[in-house]
């Protein structure tokens, strides 16, 4: 009874660290999250990239967060091979890092970080202030799991049991590094598995030889991660997990051998205690940073090799996506309507690639990437066209009312997109056809606001895609929520354009028109973008039907329909009602 006593507990301990580091994790994405982008592809040197891995692991507390970001970034060719393994590199190092901090004994922080995020989590409006609130609680939570797991350790520390396996992981090094290597892939988190083996050390449950060899398992484990999940990306983006998985498993295999052969004849002496095994992980981690980082460039050729460009078609008969419309289930709801949502999909991934490069086109005015952009425009019309026939040809009869009102909610959306579409080929592509004619460029703020602006955007992009598949209430909210927010950053940074006007500044005053002119494009387009979230709200009873304030002596007749917008930035515990 007592081991199973022991699996319940230390089930539960590892479930609830899981847990805590997704949810820090969660909260710095939400945050920060539509930033990532700019500060990995800014070109630098290998070894700034590395420092740029290292903190946005730390960040991230996921050294396989930044590997998958990497790849993602790669894939898309706006990151180079040589700079995202440098990247991979610092991140591997930074996870050790904080195996380092999380190790400490800060249990008196705990009532102070959940009393803190607690309030700023359920209390303020923010978005800042409530991800901080979840962030703080996140690592309440990972303290509170260790403490978990050491008292769970604790009944059976003396039993026969623990003794008997610790022992023997000690004597088979082999059988101890697949395990860690098994522990950290299952659970999907190094930071995780390797903070368990750290505490079992401290507690004295596994001497040292065995937690050594556990932990080089789960840095093993811990490469396969981004492969795995990398695995339906191009082979330009599966690169980078390859080289380190080739780079790191090959170094934990060689110090695996070398460092129990050490600790048998006794060059490393008696080593002890959790405190050692981080400072061993963290020699492993930099050792593998300084070792491999001059060799990134090199790196490149032979994995270009092992993985070699999809050929492409000519340009003279490009490509395109096959409709994900069959007219032939047009009767049949359950296929209809799924397939309306994949044609949508891909609807709104044409209407992102146009956007994305928007920034960039105002700084190199490239005419063959304009009329690239604005080729694309007559793609989302097509979709338009295809959507709208399909949707018109549904038999009203087969369906009920409110599968036809959802037919009718993903045309209104298809509409929406193909003007956010219009928003980029027609206003932002001749803004920036001005800024080339004119040689014109905005002032370090300036661009900076825009910036912030065109990644808040791109963000909630990726959240409407979210709730055109899910329907989920939560992510709508949010995406409602997220509107506001760029309405905010939108206005704040018109005062503060103004207010350079005022000062005097000859770029502000040069680009003013075209500066004003992309902050209002930019809000019209996440306007477009998210109004996907606006069925899913009105069917949850979780929009306001006006935001005008009935008088107490007149009666107002209040529209059938929600007005768009109307969503209460209240927390989301609060459901909303009309008045």
């Amino acid at each position: 009874m007592a081991i199973v006593t022991f699996l319940i507990k230390l089930a539960g301990a590892t479930m609830l660290l899981l847990y805590a580091v997704r949810m820090v994790r969660t909260g710095i994405e939400r945050s920060y999250g539509a930033s990532f982008q700019r500060v990995m592809t800014r070109q630098r040197g290998y070894l700034q990239a590395s420092v740029v891995g290292l903190m946005m692991a730390v960040v991230l507390q996921s050294s396989a967060a930044v590997a998958l970001l990497s790849s993602g970034f790669a894939a898309t060719g706006i990151l180079s091979f040589p700079t995202g393994l440098a990247i991979v590199l610092g991140g591997d190092l930074g996870s050790a890092l904080i195996i380092q901090i999380l190790s400490f004994r800060l249990d008196w922080l705990v009532p102070m970080l959940l009393a803190v995020g607690g309030y700023l989590f359920v209390k303020t409006e923010s978005k800042k202030g409530r991800q901080l609130g979840r962030i703080l609680m996140g690592v309440a939570f990972i303290l509170i799991s260790l403490q978990f797991l050491r008292q769970a350790m604790d009944p059976i520390r003396d039993s026969a049991f623990l003794p008997a396996i610790a022992d023997y992981l000690a004597r088979d090094y082999i059988t101890a590094f697949l395990v860690g290597a098994a522990l950290a892939f299952v659970m999907h988190s190094s930071v995780a598995a390797i903070l368990m083996c750290v505490t079992l050390v401290q507690i004295g449950a596994i001497p040292f030889a065995a937690g050594m060899s556990l932990v080089l398992g789960a840095n093993f484990g811990s490469t396969f991660i981004p492969v795995w999940l990398a695995r339906g990306m191009p082979l330009s983006g599966r690169r980078i997990p390859y080289a380190n998985l080739a780079l790191r498993g090959s170094w934990a295999v060689v110090t695996l051998f070398a460092a129990n052969l050490a600790l048998r004849t006794g060059l490393l002496g008696d080593p002890q205690g959790g405190q050692m095994l981080i400072n061993a992980h963290l020699a492993f981690n930099l050792s593998l940073l300084l070792l491999a980082l001059p060799f990134c460039g090199r790196l490149q050729g032979v994995f270009k090799k092992l993985f070699p460009d999809e050929v492409r078609e000519q340009k003279t008969q490009p490509a395109r996506p096959a409709s994900a419309l069959v007219m032939e289930n047009v009767a049949n709801p359950s296929q209809a309507l799924p397939s309306l949502k994949r044609e949508l999909l891909r609807m709104s991934d044409l209407v992102e690639t146009m956007f994305r490069p928007a920034l960039e086109l105002y700084r190199s005015g490239d005419k063959e990437q304009i009329r690239s952009v604005q080729a694309m425009d007559e793609d989302v019309n097509r979709c338009l066209s295809g959507i709208r026939a399909f949707v018109a040809a549904i038999p009203t009869d087969r369906y009920e009312k409110q599968d036809a009102k959802t037919a009718r909610d993903l045309m209104e959306f298809a509409i929406r997109l193909e003007t956010a579409g219009d928003v980029v080929a027609k206003r932002l592509t001749e803004l920036a056809r001005e800024m080339r004619a004119k040689r014109l460029s905005f002032s370090g703020e300036g661009w900076t606001e825009l910036t912030q602006l065109h990644e808040g955007v791109l963000a909630n992009m990726k959240l409407a895609s979210n709730v055109l598949i899910s329907d989920d209430l939560a992510s709508a909210r949010l995406l409602t929520l997220e509107k506001a927010e760029i309405k905010r950053i939108e206005r704040d940074s018109r005062k503060r354009h103004l207010r350079r006007l005022q000062h005097g500044t000859t770029e502000s005053f040069e680009t003013s028109d075209i500066h004003l002119e992309t902050l209002r494009a930019f809000r019209e387009f996440n306007s477009h973008i998210a109004s996907i979230a606006y069925p899913v709200l009105y069917q949850n009873g979780q929009l306001l039907e006006t935001r005008l304030i009935q008088s107490a002596s007149e009666e107002l007749e209040l529209p059938a329909c929600p007005t768009e917008g109307s969503v209460s930035s209240v927390g989301e515990s609060q459901p909303l009602t009309s008045r």
